[in-house]
């Protein structure tokens, strides 16, 4: 027969229960919340490993082969399309020979002998006019060694004159300059380690030349550059703009520059550009870090008071109070909206998507509008833009601001904030024809160096890149006035390079 508890007992056994059900019940409340910050975490997680070039700032070269797949898939269906004909389409200008009025020379071919058709003698057929044909081809690249006679006359004062040769200096034996510009454009516009270039030269023109050459080619080109006051000529033509556009890459440099006790300068090196939103002026820079301090030193920005274009990266901001006006990179802003929206669920983050869609009708309305020669867009449609956005962006602060995110603030709610404070620098591109909407003129500005880094892997020293952003600066702006390369380096080696002038 079973025992049968005081009430005392019972009560404590009671308490006992109790003290346990609350610890479980505090135990239980942890784990939810730990569960909670998990769940935000893996989110995140998720929303890294979706990021590509087309919902976020990373570059299309650090996309991964899932991304690089989606895209091609995404062209593919474009091609595809039952209403895109397959080739070049409406609109486009293509690339074609047209026949030369004054050819180089002209050469008269031995008539036929056999027919074409039956194979028959055509020695006694009938004699019709002549056909035509034309074949645009390279003259073989042959290295070409002169020897110069450099006649000296001695005057009165005692001092003798030798004749100066081209591209050299009396009694040595160097390379002309159409082997040096080889050199440079091999690295510059090829992206050719100098190893490399030596090897293609030496192929092609049936003389080997070291590598040592090639480096120095590009060191002799930026030297001239220097000499002449191309970075100051660039920097007094880019001042005289109205409208310019800022971007910054980070670059390996192997060996960085030091300070007076002979320690590496803190941060990374950055190539910086600056540019004109056409091709016509582009200027390349390097800094030592990605701060304010260094876009400050740049001489170009402080107390100039046109329009940049930009990404919202701090640094830049510095420049704000003297300018006329800021547009901030539509296309930064969308592919924050793609991120945004890939952290979805049950479609509430919906106002992203609208933001999206009123920008790109917005800089449609704008062509459509500077095509038919207006400057500025009809105001009740530009009005009914601004609603659409105004209201999507109040949504997106509303429907986040009190969403938890593992880190703080969630994405969807910093990215309305955004929206909502820099209304006016987003929409500049609306009332002022000459801004463009994005920063893509600026990105795709910095591929050249970012391929140079991709094939070479880094620069040895400041001083070789900022040697080859100089020289990408000078190539560059003198095409986009019309000049050729090669007459480019021709001119820089003879001491009278082209030189940007204000407009």
């Amino acid at each position: 027969m079973s025992q049968q508890l005081s009430y005392e007992d019972l009560a404590a056994l009671v308490a006992v229960q109790a003290r346990v059900i609350g610890e479980l019940r505090a135990e239980v409340a942890a784990q939810a919340e730990v569960i909670a910050g998990l769940r935000l975490k893996v989110a995140d997680l998720e929303r890294q490993l979706g990021r590509d070039s087309t919902n976020s700032g990373q570059p299309s070269s650090k996309d991964s082969i899932a991304a690089k797949a989606r895209k091609r898939a995404d062209l593919s269906s474009r091609e595809r399309s039952k209403d895109r004909k397959p080739g070049g389409q409406k609109g486009r200008e293509g690339v074609r020979l047209e026949p030369a009025e004054k050819p180089d020379r002209t050469e008269i071919l031995a008539a036929p002998v056999d027919c074409s058709g039956c194979g028959a003698d055509l020695a006694d057929a009938r004699v019709l006019g002549d056909g035509w044909a034309q074949v645009w081809d390279i003259l073989p690249v042959v290295l070409e060694k002169v020897a110069y006679v450099l006649p000296r006359r001695r005057c009165a004062c005692g001092c003798t004159t030798t004749a100066r040769p081209p591209g050299g200096q009396a009694g040595t034996v160097v390379y002309g300059p159409n082997v040096n510009a080889a050199a440079v454009l091999l690295g510059s516009e090829g992206n050719v380690p100098v190893e490399r270039a030596a090897r293609l030269i030496g192929s092609l023109l049936g003389t080997e030349v070291s590598p040592g050459f090639v480096a120095r080619a590009h060191a002799r080109l930026a030297e001239r550059l220097e000499t002449a006051g191309f970075d100051e000529a660039m920097k007094d033509a880019l001042r005289a703009e109205e409208v310019l556009c800022g971007d910054e890459s980070p670059v390996h440099v192997l060996r960085k520059d030091t300070d007076a006790f002979g320690r590496p300068l803190p941060g990374a090196p950055h190539a910086v550009t600056l540019r004109t939103p056409d091709q016509r002026l582009i200027w390349y820079i390097p800094i030592n870090a990605r701060s304010s301090q260094e876009l400050g030193s740049l001489g170009v920005l402080t107390g100039w008071n046109g329009c940049l274009v930009r990404d919202d990266y701090n640094g830049w901001k510095q420049f704000d109070a003297t300018l006329a006006g800021v547009q901030q990179c539509a296309a930064h802003l969308i592919r924050h909206g793609k991120g945004v929206l890939a952290t979805a669920e049950r479609g509430e983050q919906g106002w992203a998507k609208k933001v999206i869609d009123v920008l790109r009708e917005a800089n449609a309305a704008v062509a459509t509008a500077r095509d038919a020669g207006l400057d500025q867009l009809d105001p009740d449609l530009l009005a009914s833009l601004r609603e659409r956005y105004d209201k999507a962006v109040e949504w997106g602060v509303l429907t986040n601001r009190l969403r938890d995110w593992h880190d703080g603030n969630h994405p969807g709610y910093r990215l309305a904030r955004r929206l909502t404070d820099k209304a006016e620098q987003v929409w500049l591109f609306t009332r002022n024809f000459a801004v463009p909407w994005t920063n893509n003129a600026s990105e795709q500005a910095l591929r050249g160096p970012k391929r140079h880094q991709a094939v070479s892997g880094y620069w040895h020293t400041p001083s070789t890149l900022r040697a080859y952003l100089r020289i990408r600066s000078y190539l560059v702006s003198a095409r986009g006035h019309g000049i050729h390369p090669m007459n480019a380096i021709h001119r820089a080696l003879t001491g009278t390079p082209w030189l940007p002038t204000p407009a």
